[in-house]
């Protein structure tokens, strides 16, 4: 915690208008909703959650999503990479995109913050345990920084976001998108990212 205090913040602010994307689930064991963030965790398949050990239901809150021009496909890959296989009716998966009401800033891990505090870009994509001690400890060090921009490990280091329950006050009161993945419209796309990626399309 002390190298971290010592070591400035790299932070990237996104500005007011900036789309996020992210894939949810209406059903199965924990259904949500598009803006609803998690507060149950840490979660063994999340990469950078920020809760406290043991698990279970906490003040600290989190939510995933991704953004730039590949930002759909990066969702398609990072949700669905356990399986490999994108499947558009297990859970009842929805893709939502909502747009920043407010800036947010967040530790940058994409560029030399890693290195500087004494990690290395594998946190982007080496041991989930490992990365989630370290947002910990960057969330405990650095009290301004909302959330993490970080690069998929599952689609060429394109760029994706873990906001904490600090971003909030950023979410809108409704989403640009909001259809569920099953939706005819999204069929042709989805295809696309699952030749490219190498993964099975089930719907």
């Amino acid at each position: 915690m002390d190298v971290l205090r010592r070591t400035s913040p790299e932070v990237t602010i996104l500005p007011v208008g900036t789309e996020l994307w992210r894939i949810y689930f209406r059903g199965g064991r924990h259904p949500t909703t598009w803006e609803r963030m998690r507060d149950f965790g840490p979660s063994a398949g999340a990469r950078f959650d920020h809760h406290q050990e043991p698990p279970g239901v906490q003040n600290r809150k989190i939510l995933y999503a991704t953004t730039g021009e590949q930002a759909v496909a990066t969702c398609v890959a990072e949700v669905f990479q356990e399986r490999r296989a994108i499947n558009t009716r297990r859970d009842e998966p929805w893709l939502a995109c909502f747009v920043l009401a407010e800036e947010v800033p967040l530790l940058d891990l994409t560029g030399k913050w890693p290195t500087r505090a004494g990690a290395s870009m594998t946190i982007n994509s080496g041991p989930r345990p490992r990365a989630r001690r370290w947002s910990r400890a960057i969330y405990e060090a650095y009290p301004d920084v909302q959330g993490l921009l970080y690069a998929s490990s599952m689609n060429a280091g394109e760029r994706a976001v873990a906001l904490y329950e600090r971003a909030t006050h950023a979410l809108p009161a409704l989403p640009t998108f909001n259809e569920p993945l099953s939706h005819p419209a999204l069929l042709s796309g989805l295809r696309r990212f699952a030749a490219n990626l190498g993964y099975e399309l089930v719907i």
